[in-house]
């Protein structure tokens, strides 16, 4: 039987909300990224809680500042640089300046009427089944807290939770923060000549099999994948959900990237294969979807008694989510939902206008010299520069991937980010060879990383 984290057994009473000093129940650990208290003097009860010690480090903002130091073309993190579409602008807009006053209160903690309503209409058929809008459907401040929410509500201290490698970076700090043991298993490049696509990136089946185990709560699985940009096939989640089903374990799938499937490819919800739905936390982003990054909105949809356990975590966290941006994303769902399945559905517009960056980043990316992983969704490459002539500092304890990105950062003026900085500890000498870049930008960004490349290709001859 899937149980709610312990932690949460009498915690279902509404927030007692303030900022400072109030309490608040339960307590909600915090996650501070980028902090240290190395120049401080502080008491023992002054430090931070040791279930955040070490998770300091943030690879974002590490290479963010060198890229601006450097004023260097950002190819490194996952935005776009293009306006989102126009009527989803005009949206919240209208949102904010509405006759309804409403718009700009609080609203219902879980989600919005309006969008859990609209959701559910979207992804009911998806899901091939009739999904509750109130009971199991909660709005979060971006995937991400429906990531905290699903760690914190449903992984006890010792616990173990499988994460495939490489993995998002948050994935391993936040199932530490919750008490849990993070499992890791890599996908493997099994292609490192001619076309490699991310279909090329597997799991081993028996290394697979012998990370489950009684002690297993969840396993997170991320389709598509950031960052190779596979998309697992049905066998693939079969196998995984069989092993799921066997030792009763809990999946928590983030599916952000859901809507950017390139052609002959397809994206399949492991809640929807058999007796899966019972057992699985889907998670989605606005972001992702409308290309509207900085709104920070996602949302979670499972079973009920899943779902609830994420509600009384976020109750007694963020509480509730912005009303006009809830507002405009309905009307965004609203809009696109009928027309799902058509070109002019803006689902299959955006990743129609990415194949052509994809294939010119993986032109360039190949005439330099380095072999790219053509991804089958999202929006980021992957990229084998060991044939490079690069040298890097062998006695260096910092990873080479690192090494080479701020090497390309500083020398070449283009970032990127260094993948072995979504491994564990174990595994990081897998991505040493790689490089992640970032696709969704304009043509003109990616026709200056084109001319970059270009030039420094015209230097190795």
């Amino acid at each position: 039987m899937l149980k709610l984290s312990s932690r949460l057994l009498n915690c279902s009473c509404p927030v007692v909300r303030s900022f400072k000093g109030t309490l608040v129940k339960p307590s909600a650990p915090l996650y501070h990224r980028n902090i240290s208290y190395s120049d401080v003097t502080m008491s023992s009860k002054s430090r931070m809680a040791k279930r955040i010690e070490g998770g300091g480090n943030n690879v974002w903002v590490e290479f963010g500042r060198l890229t601006a130091e450097h004023n260097a073309l950002n190819l490194g993190q996952g935005f776009p640089n293009f306006s989102p579409p126009e009527y989803v602008k005009d949206s919240l807009c209208q949102a904010v300046k509405s006759d309804n006053v409403l718009l700009n209160q609080y609203t219902r903690s879980y989600g919005h009427p309006r969008l859990v309503n609209a959701l559910a209409k979207t992804f009911s058929p998806l899901h091939d089944r009739e999904i509750d809008a109130m009971e199991e459907i909660m709005v979060s401040i971006g995937a991400y807290e429906s990531l905290f929410c699903s760690m914190q509500g449903l992984v006890n201290p010792g616990d173990e939770v499988i994460i495939i490698e490489p993995f998002f970076d948050c994935y391993e700090p936040m199932v530490k923060v919750a008490g849990g043991i993070p499992v890791f298993i890599p996908l493997r490049p099994t292609k490192s000549e001619g076309v490699v696509t991310s279909d090329d990136w597997k799991l081993d089946p028996a290394e697979l099999a012998s990370k489950f185990s009684d002690k297993t709560k969840a396993i997170i699985v991320n389709t598509p994948h950031n960052p190779t940009g596979k998309i697992f096939t049905r066998d693939e989640l079969t196998m995984i959900a069989d092993l799921c089903k066997k030792h009763d374990v809990v999946v928590i799938s983030d599916e952000v990237y859901e809507w950017l499937v390139y052609k002959g490819h397809q994206h399949t919800r492991i809640a929807t294969l058999p007796d899966m739905w019972e057992r699985t936390v889907t998670i989605g982003s606005a972001g992702k979807t409308f290309s509207v990054t900085g709104w920070k909105l996602g949302w979670s949809i499972g079973p009920k008694d899943l779902i609830h356990a994420l509600k009384t975590v976020h109750q007694n966290c963020t509480y509730t989510c912005p009303t006009p941006i809830q507002e405009a994303v309905a009307i965004g769902f609203e809009r696109e939902t009928p027309l799902i399945g058509k070109p002019e559905c803006y689902f299959n517009e955006l990743p129609a206008e990415l194949e052509p960056k994809r294939k010119k980043m993986a032109k360039f990316l190949s005439e330099v010299g380095m072999v790219p992983t053509i991804p089958e969704g999202g929006y980021f490459m992957m990229a084998d520069y060991s044939k490079l002539n690069v040298q890097m500092d062998e006695k260096s304890d910092e990873p080479k991937d690192f090494q080479f990105v701020k090497w390309l950062t500083k020398n070449k003026k283009l970032s990127a980010i260094p993948p072995s900085a979504f491994y564990s500890a174990e595994h990081k000498h897998l991505a040493s060879n790689f490089i992640r870049f970032c696709f969704i930008k304009t043509d003109e960004t990616l026709e200056k990383a084109e001319k970059i490349i270009k030039d420094w290709k015209a230097t190795l001859a």
